[in-house]
């Protein structure tokens, strides 16, 4: 499963001893889902019953928006 994710940021995230949870560990979205970026906010559960070797597109990059397989991803030439 993949699914691809439009980013907007330009700079990276500075992380601290604020953004720790409960247990003292800091949790970086991979899913590219999450609501605050670059922390994991469980948006990933939206994704688990993805199928492996498609490609996903979630409307608005939202967890809770149309989630629509799609064939490529195409990158428009600079």
């Amino acid at each position: 499963m993949a699914r691809e994710v439009t980013h907007e940021e330009r700079g990276p995230a500075v992380l601290d001893d604020d953004d720790k949870g409960d247990d003292g560990l800091i949790y970086v979205c991979r899913c590219g889902l999450s609501d605050s970026k670059p922390l994991c906010d469980g948006s990933h559960n939206a994704t688990t019953d993805e199928e492996d070797g498609v490609v996903y597109k979630y409307a608005n990059d939202d967890a809770d928006g149309e989630r629509r397989a799609i064939d490529e991803i195409v990158y428009e030439d600079e």
